[in-house]
């Protein structure tokens, strides 16, 4: 499966998280610069585009949610935090917990 996250500078444990939960391909925007508008690409293989709210540029934030309601992917925003980044993944469908720990559909 392959997301885009948008936001954070880096993503610490968040990456190594949404890969145990079977992400094969992560491309990751920090979002803070207006340079980086320019940098979004959404494949059309990706799952979900991940918003993570701090500082973050809102235009940006705006040009993304363009771009994913064009092709139709689904978004999710969270804060910079593997609690709420797992919240929100389990509250749209896209993560849960089994036996093995979380994965993703």
């Amino acid at each position: 499966m392959s997301i885009v996250v948008i936001g954070g500078d880096s993503l610490g444990a968040i990456e190594k998280n949404l890969y145990a939960m079977g992400v094969t391909e992560l491309v990751h925007i920090s979002g803070r610069k207006v340079s980086d508008r320019r940098n979004i690409n959404l494949p059309s293989a990706t799952a979900f585009v991940l918003v993570l709210t701090d500082f973050i540029n809102h235009n940006i934030v705006k040009s993304v949610k363009s771009m994913a309601k064009s092709q139709s992917i689904p978004m999710i925003f969270a804060k910079r935090s593997w609690r709420f980044v797992e919240e929100k993944l389990v509250a749209e469908g896209f993560g849960g917990k089994s036996a093995a720990g979380n994965c993703l559909k």
